[in-house]
């Protein structure tokens, strides 16, 4: 059984950077599809970045230029590069995976989820 654990939320000042981990044990990540949601409590979760088994990377729209999805597989952990952060880009962050080759647009019912790590953009 596959089980995630994010770290590297923090505070951070609009116009900073952080690195997500996504740490994963029981089963190699490289065999899912992977990716990064956030939460913006009372919304749902959106979809931020998608590295799918088939090798290619998506981004949501606010995130494409910002934000860079990577995979160390020597580690097996997932990361989520953020830079130039917002306001806008406060919220819960979450790491998944599928057991898929490929997630579908807008698909947020991914197998396993990680327990999110809070990242708060503010001066």
């Amino acid at each position: 059984q596959l089980h995630l654990v994010e770290s590297g939320g923090d505070s951070v000042e609009p116009g900073g950077s952080l690195r997500l981990s996504c740490a994963g044990s029981g089963d190699a990540l490289e065999k899912y599809t992977l990716g990064w949601f956030r939460q913006i409590p009372p919304k749902g979760r959106e979809g931020v970045a998608f590295m799918h088994r088939v090798g290619n990377s998506g981004y949501a729209d606010f995130a494409k230029g910002r934000f860079v999805i990577s995979l160390n597989r020597a580690k097996n952990t997932l990361y989520l590069e953020m830079n130039n952060l917002t306001p806008q880009d406060t919220a819960i962050y979450y790491c998944a995976a599928l057991w898929r080759a490929y997630a579908s647009p807008g698909q947020t019912d991914f197998d396993h989820w990680g327990q999110g790590t809070q990242v708060t953009v503010s001066s």
